[in-house]
């Protein structure tokens, strides 16, 4: 059974249970009481490496152990994991296929009072464009576990993003939920709207869910907790059965999942499409909670935000 924990936590209490193989190797940047990477380096300290506060030498490193048949894990605050090291990642990593793992945490306006500098909301913009890469973005501990296996199991490059705050549990009370990396999950049927979420606005929109479901709305809700690839067949049928959908995501709008989401439909299945995430602005520092009222991101707003698609339909 999933925990209400952050993703972050989640992730270090995976990355302990499943990095038992002896090519498994994890860096850290000084933060493994952050990034949770304390765990796997209490259990494996052989396999464990502080690099300091040097990512993109981190990154380089990573790199050359994957060149040696390692499976390399690499860990800071996304600010850091998408912004400081992006020359590494592109040119040391992704350009040659290697099979080194990117662990952002801290992503997001939820980081809190560590303020903009530190609010990493650029990341799967950055991520997603770099060919060969892998986005993913789970919901939950629950999610993250699986989340974390298979990453453990996929061979190339890969971004995880996780984040500070505790998180409910919503995948586990799903008998049927499966992790597939590129496979969204449905976690609620509807006909009139499609709510298409990753990470902590999973449970914002199964909350919203339960507002629209008051007011007789029937929403759809999809965990999209891959972003590249993205699971075009979900978000297209979706599109044609609901004909009207509503992104959500703790990220700037521009270029993250609402953006991936756009681009399938617009090809495809042209429907009414909302965004709810960051309007193209950095962060400021306050409570998690506060911030997401400041941003728009609630289930109030997504509410709103499906019953004005819903409205644009022809």
């Amino acid at each position: 059974m999933g925990e209400n924990i952050s993703t972050r936590v989640a992730y270090g209490l995976a990355l302990e249970e499943f990095g038992d193989r002896d090519n498994v190797y994890v860096f850290d940047a000084d933060l493994k009481s952050c990034t949770m990477t304390q765990y796997f380096s209490e259990k494996y300290p052989e396999r464990f490496f502080n690099i300091g506060i040097a990512e993109a030498n981190m990154v380089d490193i990573a790199a050359g152990f994957a060149t040696c048949g390692a499976v390399s894990l690499v860990h800071t605050f996304a600010v850091f994991a998408a912004g400081r090291t992006y020359d590494q990642i592109r040119n040391s990593v992704a350009y040659p296929g290697l099979n080194v793992k990117i662990i952002g945490s801290h992503a997001g306006l939820t980081v809190g009072e560590d303020g903009a500098s530190h609010q990493c909301i650029e990341d799967i913009s950055l991520m997603r464009t770099i060919p060969k890469m892998t986005v993913i973005v789970p919901c939950d501990s629950h999610e993250t576990r699986l989340a974390t296996k298979a990453v453990l199991e996929y061979e190339g490059p890969c971004y995880l993003r996780t984040g500070r705050c505790a998180l409910d549990c919503v995948t586990d009370n799903f008998e049927n939920y499966k992790f597939e990396i590129g496979k969204g999950v449905q976690l609620a049927d509807g006909t009139d709207v499609t709510i298409i979420a990753c990470g902590l606005m999973v449970q914002e929109s199964l909350k919203a869910e339960k507002i629209l479901e008051a007011e007789g709305i029937n929403a759809r809700v999809i965990d999209m907790h891959t972003i590249k690839p993205i699971d075009r067949d979900i978000i297209i049928k979706a599109a044609k059965e609901t004909g009207a959908i509503v992104t959500a995501e703790e990220h700037n709008v521009i270029g993250g999942l609402g953006g991936s989401v756009s681009e399938v439909i617009v090809g495809t299945e042209p429907v009414p499409i909302e965004f709810i995430g960051v309007e193209d602005k950095f962060g400021h520092s306050g409570a998690p909670k506060e911030l997401l009222e400041s941003f728009g991101l609630t289930p109030e707003h997504i509410a709103a935000a499906a019953k004005h698609a819903i409205q644009r339909k022809k």
